[in-house]
């Protein structure tokens, strides 16, 4: 950022908009580039509550009638020296047609100049009036060499005894995601709490993390116990998550393979694609977030659900590689891309903005997203090189059936043996994983009511008192299953082995 940051001043762009929470940081940033100029520049700061001030001198030193944005702009165009200009808070003004018109006439002015304005702020927004005219940078989190940094300097003042390389490495790469004062506090917190600063402290720093994490409401730090044994049947799509358990490792890059993209999985409700997706964390030993797009959308304010998607996913990038889980994304995006206007364009700029991101993403974020309905779904996601694989998920084979209840049934009991699965796998024709876990729990509450042990005739009558989903929407199961027919690729084994058989 530093670098671009540079060009752009040389170059005398007049505005740039620079979208960061860390003000201070970046504050200290864009200085060091002033002082790297030849010559060096002198830095103002310009904020609501005491007008411009120039950079490191004490707030007493305002600017005399500068707190209005209107009153500041036209200060900053009356100076006739080369200098930078940094507005925090003026995101809340800049709708106003006089702080829009102030700022067009100070882009006028600087022509020829060697002044320039950046515009500071944690979410990006910007009139359609000077499109045109602004540059937008994201400032980035901290990377390792400045989580280093502040490592040490945590170290030095606690005196904390040196740590080896490879706890070191081990505290950076947990801090990895959070702000430098975020860091900060975290290291101070693992310190607090066990008096020293270890690589034990490893999981204290997590934890904090997954806090802060939880805290934008956005991303869900997800924590799944069950590992991919747990998941019944599916063994295509096992195989394919297996082959690709060690693909984000340095081994992978210098054996010549890329980096995974990412997943799609369709299917019929209930059937495991979201328990696939959170169990695949276990199996690479990556952290998994849940981007929850119905968080993301915000009518509060005009560009808040863009900055909030871009706030997500920058986050996702600075703790990678990690997985992203979209749940449901037929839901989320259903009608995006369409000639629909009734949100003012919003779902379609977030639908642009997360194919963009998707397409140009250099970050090992692992997007992995699942689907019910996939008429609902633009054709821009379904199109070739979007997801390395699209996967369809149908209703569970007689030899899947049978894995499924053995697996849910050992969960609540130790000995299974006094159940027939082949029995229960064929009077469960139809019924998709989670329904077969209804049926088993219905079963032992109808037991637990009459104060004894739930037994194979419990689950037949449960199984017999049940409609499953394939039956009361068989047309739209139907549907799904003949465009994944030619389409996607069976997640069962048997029925891929079937189609590679077909051609």
């Amino acid at each position: 950022m530093k670098e671009e940051l540079n060009i752009l001043i040389q170059a005398q762009y007049p505005l740039i908009y620079l979208v960061t929470s860390e003000e201070e940081r970046a504050e200290q940033g864009i200085f060091k580039v002033s002082q790297d100029l030849k010559p060096p520049r002198r830095v103002f700061i310009w904020t609501v509550t005491h007008g411009i001030v120039e950079y490191g001198q004490p707030r007493n030193t305002t600017q005399h009638n500068t707190v209005s944005p209107e009153a500041a702009i036209d200060w900053i165009i009356r100076q006739k020296e080369p200098s930078i200009f940094i507005l925090k808070d003026l995101h809340p003004f800049i709708d106003a047609p006089a702080t829009t018109r102030s700022l067009r006439d100070a882009i006028a002015s600087f022509k020829g100049t060697q002044k320039n304005i950046i515009l500071m702020s944690p979410i990006q927004q910007v009139p359609i009036e000077l499109e045109k005219e602004v540059v937008v940078l994201d400032f980035q989190l901290p990377d390792m060499a400045e989580l280093n940094k502040v490592l040490t300097a945590h170290q030095e003042q606690n005196r904390g005894r040196r740590l080896t390389t490879e706890a070191r490495e081990k505290l950076l790469r947990a801090a990895l995601g959070l702000t430098k004062d975020e860091a900060e506090k975290v290291y101070r917190k693992a310190q607090v709490t066990t008096g020293q600063l270890t690589e034990n402290e490893v999981d204290i720093v997590l934890s904090e993390k997954k806090q802060l994490i939880r805290r934008n409401g956005i991303l869900e730090y997800i924590e799944e116990d069950e590992t991919i044994d747990a998941v019944g049947g599916l063994e295509e799509l096992k195989t394919w998550l297996t082959q690709r358990s060690n693909a984000f490792t340095e081994r992978a890059r210098e054996y010549g393979l890329p980096q995974p993209k990412g997943m799609l999985i369709l299917g019929v409700p209930g059937c495991g694609k979201s328990l696939i997706a959170k169990t695949t964390s276990r199996l690479w030993g990556l952290p998994i977030l849940r981007l929850d797009m119905g968080r993301v959308y915000d009518g509060s304010m005009v560009g808040r659900s863009e900055a909030n998607l871009r706030n997500a996913l920058k986050t996702a990038e600075s703790i990678s590689p990690t997985i992203l889980f979209i749940d449901e994304l037929d839901k989320s995006f259903a009608g995006s891309g369409g000639s629909g206007d009734s949100d003012g364009g919003t779902s379609n700029r977030i639908f642009g903005s997360f194919l963009t991101w998707m397409q140009e993403k250099k970050s090992p974020v692992f997007v992995m997203a699942t689907a019910n309905r996939v008429e609902r779904l633009p054709g821009e996601f379904l199109r070739k090189g979007r997801f390395d694989e699209i996967f369809f998920v149908d209703l569970p084979t007689p030899e899947e059936r049978q894995d499924i209840f053995g697996i849910h049934l050992t969960k609540r009991r130790e000995d299974i043996a006094r159940f027939d699965l082949q029995q229960l796998a064929k009077m469960s024709d139809g019924f998709s994983g989670a329904e077969i876990e209804q049926a088993i729990v219905a079963a032992m509450y109808e037991a637990f009511a009459q104060d004894r042990e739930f037994t194979q005739l419990d689950i037949i009558a449960a199984l017999k008192s049940t409609l499953p989903l394939s039956r009361t929407m068989q047309e739209q199961v139907t549907a799904l299953r003949d465009w994944a027919r030619q389409r996607a690729r069976p997640a069962a084994s048997s029925v891929a082995e079937y189609q590679r058989m077909e051609f």
